[in-house]
């Protein structure tokens, strides 16, 4: 007989509503550095702009600069669930260009009129020390979650698809640190660029030229 406890479902409720509180506060944070800038935006402002105390706000974050976060996170995590959701017979590869054109192509996973945000975001990351240090700590959780993917996708054990116990292998983390980098690196240079929303310079296209310059990298040894 199993001795975990279920979880009450008010606690499920509560962590939802923290998560959706998360993300309107980050949703207003990002409107207002997109707007104003990081320098002219308080963390008073945040507050107001989501509706919340300034109290409220610092239970949930500890700077104006974390506030991005949850918005960097939830990109993040469509590109590797979009690698998970590739089907089950693609190669790694195929699975990595299956998940940048779900994630990046405009329309699909985020909007166009959303992409300028990102972009802006993206530059204010490059610009400034503390949002870059929170870029970073996403992109290096990305990483890690990307790496237990392809491991349960069984590219590297022979595990069978789908055995959720799967534990990443060093193999399965540096193919998620390569794909991981070869995807950031394209973002970071399309911002920094100026480069159009979709077709040629775009992030889906720039991303899976870089997976496609990695057809050497033995992925399934």
């Amino acid at each position: 007989m199993s001795s975990t406890t279920p979880t009450p479902p008010q606690a499920s409720l509560t962590e939802r509503r923290k998560a959706e509180t998360r993300m309107e506060i980050a949703r207003a944070a990002a409107g207002l550095f997109v707007r104003h800038g990081l320098r002219g935006t308080r963390a008073e402002d945040i507050a107001q702009a989501a509706g919340i105390a300034p109290r409220t706000f610092y239970r949930y974050f500890a700077t104006k600069e974390e506030a991005v976060a949850p918005l960097y996170a939830a990109g993040a995590q469509r590109w590797v669930e979009a690698v998970r959701a590739a089907p089950a017979d693609d190669s790694v590869p195929q699975a990595l260009e299956h998940a940048v054109r779900h994630t990046l192509t405009p329309g699909v996973g985020v909007s166009a009129s959303s992409w300028e945000w990102v972009r802006t975001l993206l530059r204010l990351a490059e610009a400034n020390p503390s949002l870059r240090r929170v870029w970073a700590e996403v992109c290096q959780v990305s990483e890690r979650t990307l790496g237990e993917v392809l491991a349960d996708r069984g590219t590297r054990t022979g595990t069978p698809e789908g055995d959720d116990n799967v534990a990443p292998t060093l193999e399965s983390r540096f193919a998620a640190a390569v794909a991981s980098a070869a995807v950031r690196t394209a973002l970071e240079g399309w911002a920094e660029g100026g480069g159009p929303v979709e077709g040629p310079g775009g992030p889906a296209e720039l991303a899976l030229r870089n997976l496609r310059a990695l057809r050497h990298f033995p992925w399934d040894a």
